[in-house]
């Protein structure tokens, strides 16, 4: 099967949200341009989302541009003008949980620096954008509780001994995602692996933002508590499988996730 697929909705707030709202209620905060707000509205427009953060602006919406290869999107840029006209303004004195999506590396620190000693900050990486602005995402990192990446933007950060890594940015976790070979969670308590779960696999965009959002979720709402981690790290492989069923995040939208394993 083949093909090629343009103007699917998605982005890593709206792959994230469709995965964590279903446990915990989440706030959106994004950049839309007007060519495509009435669609994301639709879809996001749901409970267990706040779009009160999500806001239109006159420029292109954003756009990433991906070949699928061997079951891995390969990241061919992304055409993200918009972010010259939108700067992130978090809930001010907000102190919950977060995750900083992948955006381009001046917004997405603006983000973090915003966000910076709230509950538990979290943060996701993009291979084009760490290496064009590579001191951005390494602060980014810095600033960081919990950091998802994929094996080519480990690579691109240094990578090496993942737990070694961890260390090194005092992380209080990491997210190594190994495409079908699942993922792996980090922490002092030490590593954590669940496999891809089985299913079909027709579009692999978002499946890391719902692994991250569905982990995320099912783990807070159990307190953040060490040895649930393992259930939570599985809940979001189940988010991801559901993602990767269908092109974009329609399988995501159309409610495939109907709570924790």
């Amino acid at each position: 099967m083949g093909g090629r697929v343009t103007d699917e909705l998605g982005g890593s707030a709206f792959y994230f949200s469709l995965a964590a709202s279903r446990l915990l209620p989440v706030q959106v905060v994004a950049p839309v341009g007007r060519d495509a707000a009435e669609r994301v509205r639709s879809v996001l427009d749901r409970p267990g989302v706040e779009l009160a953060g999500l806001t239109v602006v006159d420029a292109p919406t954003y756009r990433w541009f991906a070949e699928a290869r061997e079951g891995r999107n390969v990241d061919l840029g992304s055409q993200d003008s918009i972010y010259d006209w939108w700067s992130p303004r978090t809930p001010p004195g907000y102190r919950g949980w977060a995750f900083v999506g992948s955006m381009r590396p001046d917004r997405q620190l603006e983000a973090a620096r915003q966000l910076a000693g709230c509950g538990l900050l979290a943060a996701d990486a993009m291979r084009s954008y760490v290496e064009s602005a590579p001191a951005e995402a390494r602060a980014v990192l810095e600033l960081a509780d919990w950091y998802f990446c994929n094996e080519e933007e480990f690579a691109a950060l240094g990578g090496g001994d993942a737990e070694a890594f961890r260390l090194r940015w005092r992380l209080r976790g990491l997210v190594l995602k190994h495409g079908p070979e699942g993922a792996t969670a980090y922490t002092s308590r030490g590593a954590i692996h669940e496999p891809a779960h089985a299913g079909p696999v027709v579009d692999t965009t978002g499946a890391g933002d719902a692994l991250a959002g569905g982990m995320l979720s099912s783990w807070l709402l159990d307190g953040g508590a060490p040895d649930r981690l393992g259930d939570a790290l599985r809940a979001g492989a189940r988010c991801a499988a559901v993602a990767i069923s269908r092109i974009g995040a329609r399988a995501l939208a159309a409610g495939g996730v109907a709570g924790r394993p």
